[in-house]
């Protein structure tokens, strides 16, 4: 039996990156552990492949780590309203988990960063869902059970955690934000814990 938790996200500017490790906080204090993985960058021309494993920061994600996981919190900056490019061509080549149900009846949640108030971060939440349900995965979201969601002057939705960074992307995590994270971590671990029965 597989009994973690994978944190899987993409990050241009490092907003992202830092939710998805206050995320894997919130993961760890529901009592379940944690892998933590990001993907490549693309480039339009390919001129040599990226390295198996980075020189630095989180490693890459194997479909391996994705199919062994008991739950999912995947993550990505806003592109246009979307997800990034990097993040939609690793989930371009998970049909061989698609074909076999790796993830059927796993508990998923998804957030995001963009530079702006108004620059996507719903639709680009709601733009990660579709792949997530095609895998048979269970969609949860944030509840207005945590105050942040309801006070928070930036970053935070219902679909998930979010964060503004600026238009520099400068901006830190507000607590808001970070509580919401953490939140949304604590919570997909409990409810994994329960599916799982442990």
């Amino acid at each position: 039996m597989h009994t973690y938790i994978l944190v899987l996200y993409y990050s241009k500017y490092g907003s992202t990156k830092e939710m998805a490790h206050l995320i894997a906080n919130g993961i760890e204090s529901s009592g379940m552990a944690v892998k933590i993985r990001t993907v490549p960058n693309l480039s339009t021309v390919v001129t040599q492949a990226e390295p198996s494993i980075p020189e630095q920061g989180d490693i890459y994600c194997t479909l391996d780590d994705l199919a062994n996981c008991s739950g999912l919190a995947l993550g990505s900056p806003t592109r246009f309203g979307n997800m990034a490019s990097e993040m939609k061509y690793f989930w371009d080549q998970t049909t061989s988990l698609w074909l076999n149900g790796a993830l059927h009846n796993k508990p998923a949640c998804v957030f995001t960063s963009s530079g702006s108030m108004h620059g996507g971060q719903e639709s680009t939440l709601l733009s990660m869902l579709p792949p997530l349900f095609h895998h048979g995965m269970m969609m949860m979201g944030l509840t207005n059970a945590n105050p942040a969601l309801s006070n928070t002057k930036s970053g935070g939705t219902p679909y998930g955690a979010s964060h503004v960074s600026g238009p520099r992307h400068d901006l830190g995590l507000s607590q808001d934000e970070k509580s919401l994270c953490t939140e949304q971590g604590k919570r997909l671990g409990e409810i994994a814990k329960k599916l799982l029965n442990v």
